[in-house]
């Protein structure tokens, strides 16, 4: 026979491919290895099962005679084949210098070879960890099917359109499946080419979306294709939903929002195989970055009582009153709904006027007072007002019949305590998001009332007119709220969480998926950042309070349509008259600064001013001066057209808008006096309401 050309045995490619494996072990090779290892894996296992030897060598050729073997011996006569061996048998003995190897379990992978002594423990710690999570999400409470999700009526609403879409317009619906299986056809195609002639990294700043940073999806084929697959389904979701002609312009934005939902949700960093990220930590810690996630992910359930709520912030590195909200001031009273808090002064001289901060009773009041760097409240202290903040009560169930009124109650009852310890007559007030608008209908109250107390008014990001709901659409219609009217209704209050929840969804890349991914994927403690820390720190809602805020406020719009009943009076917006001062954010997405600006609009005041922040609802307001991060606009174009044509005509200023909105209130604050020192205390500040827990 001539020379054997057939191919070399599997065993010895095998060897050669490992000899070269360090020329090519990169981490582009390593990630694409690891999202497709199970697939190599049952790959062998399958070759073992069918049960086949290695197939064997081929045949030798006859050895030359001068060339035998030193160690060759007479040929041995046939002899009768032997019996098989047992399996044991035929195991070489173990060496005398190396201790015997554990035996294998197949139905035990902790037993697998080469299984690193760190890796196998991590495993049995996510077993370990994944029985917690299983006992902790059982107890998570049962809420009402509103709180839970849109009602029947949406879905109706949707099954209908679609309907209404296949049978008068069935070519258009064809043309939705024709043009997306197209476009998919089209990437597979396109990427069996690449693989073919070699796979041609994409641009990497063609990947605007945030998620996909990491140069990997550019340049790894496996995850560029599972990135552009993702991006064309999500297209045609959105077309989908676009191409429904829904009835009403309130279930469309509904219908939007739960869309942009569920393409969030399935992103593919937001799954471990899919995660290069992810992926590449896991394989470097062998395993112990996927731990220390489920730790954090068992820490964040049993935390919630079963309910998933990312923490968002090292709960560990701030604690209030010693690295923030630490102003120095006292507890000058108390009562069932606010304790009040006078700050001591730095100055040798205040103005007139005293200045009274409403704060938001959905969180704590030191969003105002995070760091010494960036306090509102110390920063004012420090331009000499005698300044007061209300600290809200955090709600149990016994505050369930707290409504508006006892709201407002609290307003005028804080207001005439800082009268008292001042010995003036009229004050400065402030109110923040909820407590502005609750302002709003408290200053329309005394003008009924004939009480002039407030000198002048400032509202920080307020809604007054809900005529648009904007993004909160979702959650003011009549299934929602009649499911926290169920909830409210069963516990007495609405619970911080499901209320984080909600805000949490409106920016949910930013609010869940992307802390989930950081905390739970990539097992990293949360940062320590103190705006988020104090997101982390919310309060319940008194249960008759919430529903009357829904109902009437929201839905109703009752401040600018009919008239909110208030302590026996119906009040309306047109009866805000003092001099006032709002300040919205650019890019607010809880108090559009259009809704913000279309209210003071139809306030009667005829001394009104307006302040635009760039940034959001906390970054636009949370910023100090001496850092010119964010700028804001302001305008003499006055209230007699749009919001639109407010912009056009306003200036833009560097910087942050306290040094404008000071000067603004500076001049409605009377003259300068000796400073005053506070009352006599309760207990020094924060306080303990601010330190209660939901």
């Amino acid at each position: 026979m001539g020379q054997d050309d057939r191919p070399a045995p599997r065993r010895g490619r095998k060897a050669a491919a490992a000899g070269q494996g360090g020329a090519t072990d990169t981490p582009d090779t390593r990630a694409g290895a690891a999202a497709a290892a199970g697939g190599a894996g049952a790959a062998k296992v399958g070759r073992k099962a069918a049960g086949g030897k290695a197939p064997a060598k081929p045949a030798a050729k006859p050895a030359a005679p001068k060339v035998a073997s030193k160690a060759a011996k007479p040929k041995a006569p046939a002899a009768k084949p032997a019996a098989p061996k047992p399996a044991a048998a035929r195991q070489p003995a173990p060496s005398a210098a190396a201790p015997a190897a554990a035996p294998i379990d197949p139905d035990n992978p902790l037993t697998a070879p080469g299984l690193s002594d760190r890796l196998a423990e991590n495993i049995t710690r996510i077993e370990s960890l994944g029985h917690r999570l299983m006992r902790s999400l059982a107890t998570r409470p049962v809420y009402p099917p509103g709180v839970e999700g849109p009602g029947p009526e949406l879905y109706g609403s949707v099954a209908q359109a679609w309907l209404k879409l296949a049978t008068e317009q069935p070519a258009r619906l064809i043309e939705q499946q024709v043009r997306y299986w197209g476009e998919t056809l089209r990437h597979v195609a396109e990427a069996q080419g690449a693989f073919a002639q070699g796979f041609q990294p994409g641009d990497p700043d063609a990947a605007a979306d945030r998620r996909f940073k990491n140069p990997l999806w550019q340049t790894n084929p496996f995850y560029n294709f599972v990135m552009r697959q993702y991006q064309i389904n999500a297209e045609a979701l959105r077309q989908a939903a676009e191409d429904l002609e829904i009835e009403g312009e309130t279930d469309r934005r509904r219908v939007d929002w739960f869309t942009r939902q569920m393409i969030d949700m399935l992103a593919p960093t937001n799954f471990l195989a899919t995660n290069p990220d992810a992926l590449m930590k896991a394989i470097e810690t062998e395993g112990e970055s996927l731990v220390k996630g489920l730790e954090n992910l068992v820490r964040d359930v049993e935390t919630s009582g079963g309910e998933l709520v990312v923490t968002l912030a090292d709960r560990e590195a701030f604690k209030v009153g010693v690295n923030i909200g630490t102003t120095p001031g006292e507890v000058v009273h108390r009562s069932r709904l606010f304790e009040l808090i006078q700050f001591a002064p730095t100055t040798a001289q205040v103005h007139k006027t005293p200045l009274i901060v409403f704060p938001p009773w959905i969180n704590k009041y030191y969003i105002l007072d995070l760091k010494p760097q960036n306090s509102l409240l110390r920063w004012l202290v420090g331009q000499g007002y005698t300044l007061f903040v209300v600290s809200w009560k955090n709600p149990d169930a016994s505050h369930a019949d707290v409504a508006m009124d006892d709201y407002v109650s609290a307003y005028l009852e804080a207001m005439d305590v800082v009268r008292e310890l001042t010995d003036e007559r009229q004050l400065n007030a402030v109110g923040y998001c909820i407590a502005g608008t609750t302002l709003s209908a408290t200053l329309a109250l005394l003008n009924q009332r004939g009480d002039d107390r407030v000198k002048s008014a400032t509202f920080f990001t307020t809604l007054t007119d809900f005529s648009d709901q904007g993004e909160f659409t979702t959650f003011l219609q009549d299934d929602f709220v009649s499911g926290i009217e169920d909830e409210v209704a069963r516990t007495g209050y609405l619970s911080a969480q499901l209320m984080q929840r909600t805000f949490s969804f409106l920016r949910a890349n930013d609010l869940i998926w992307g802390p989930a991914i950081r905390s739970y994927m990539l097992g990293e403690t949360p940062p320590a950042f103190d705006l988020l820390f104090w997101n982390g720190d919310s309060t319940n809602l008194p249960a008759r309070m919430v529903t009357q805020y829904l109902r009437e406020l929201c839905q109703q719009n009752a401040l600018v349509e009919d008239g909110f009943e208030i302590l026996g009076h119906r009040v309306h917006l047109s009866e805000v008259t003092l001099p006032l001062c709002a300040v919205a954010c650019e890019g607010d997405h809880i108090a559009p600064w259009l809704h913000s600006w279309k209210g003071v609009a139809q306030m009667g005041s005829r001394d009104k001013s307006f302040i635009l922040s760039e940034s959001g609802h906390i970054a636009g307001i949370v910023n100090p001066p001496g850092r010119i991060k964010y700028g804001h606009y302001i305008s003499d174009a006055g209230f007699d057209g749009t919001a639109q044509d407010w912009r056009d005509g306003a200036t833009y200023h560097e910087g942050s808008w306290w040094g404008h909105w000071h000067d603004w209130l500076a001049a409605r604050s009377g003259p300068m006096i000796p400073a005053r020192e506070p009352g006599d205390s309760l207990l020094p500040a924060p306080g303990s309401y601010v330190l209660e827990m939901a």
